[in-house]
């Protein structure tokens, strides 16, 4: 059985301290080029990507959201779609709530879907919480559909087809960032495990165009737009936080 690291799932991570509400860990920063245009169902502009290259989000942090003010401004602006192919404002999914965001490297990975399974056990503490639980992955509606009922995933899932959100959260993409040892270990152990690869797909145009080096990672916000009071960012495919440390910072 032939297993490619093409399709694995990345993480620099700020964590907010309850004690100084500021973050812990300094992150790294890339680049990207954004184009914006209107949006279809709302008087606002929706943040688009028509390049894999990355511009720096300033480095300024709110020591109230744990968040530049420059990044919290682009999630206002960035557009996502759920099953039903309705689009929705990024930064809509935690205005009103708080939610654990996870972000997929694409709607086939082997190594994302044993991180929806990883948090949808824990679904119970976080409904107790009154706490969403959301994934999102670039490509199409029609993967996150397929993705959505492989997977039986108990949370909502929403595509992103310009990986506008990923790139207005800098995380990272290359293939350094995917063939690695440990990123091999994780697939090997997934696939022990029972997980598999959709290699449809993982080959179909809105993944394979882009080379299927994303990597994604796992944020907690809300209530308000800019409260982000956790980010994962994942330095390569199938870098995990510990889920007690996402739960600590969602349902403490």
């Amino acid at each position: 059985m032939a297993i490619t690291l093409s399709t694995l799932f990345p993480i620099t991570r700020t964590y907010i301290s309850p004690a100084t509400n500021s973050p812990q860990n300094h992150t790294t920063t890339s680049t990207n080029n954004l184009t914006f245009s209107p949006a279809t169902n709302a008087n606002r502009m929706v943040l688009t990507s028509q390049s894999h290259t990355r511009r720096p989000v300033s480095a300024a942090v709110s020591s109230s959201t744990g968040t530049s003010v420059e990044t919290g401004s682009l999630l206002e602006r960035v557009q996502v779609f759920d099953l039903n192919g309705n689009s929705v404002v990024l930064s809509d999914l935690w205005k009103d709530r708080k939610a654990v965001v996870a972000f997929a490297r694409h709607f086939g990975c082997v190594l994302c879907r044993k991180r929806a399974d990883m948090l949808a056990a824990k679904k119970d503490r976080m409904d107790a919480s009154g706490v969403a639980l959301v994934l999102i992955g670039p490509g199409s509606v029609d993967q996150a559909r397929t993705f959505s009922e492989q997977s039986k995933f108990k949370g909502e899932v929403y595509a992103d087809p310009s990986y506008a959100s990923y790139k207005a959260l800098n995380f990272v993409s290359g293939v350094t960032t995917t063939f690695t040892p440990g990123a091999a270990l994780k697939i090997i152990e997934a696939y022990m495990e029972g997980y598999r690869q959709d290699w449809e797909l993982s080959f179909e145009k809105d993944t394979r165009t882009k080379g299927g080096w994303q990597q994604g990672g796992i944020m907690v916000a809300g209530p308000g737009i800019s409260n982000i009071s956790y980010i994962h960012r994942d330095k390569e495919a199938g870098d995990d936080p510990d889920v007690e440390e996402v739960l600590k910072a969602c349902c403490a």
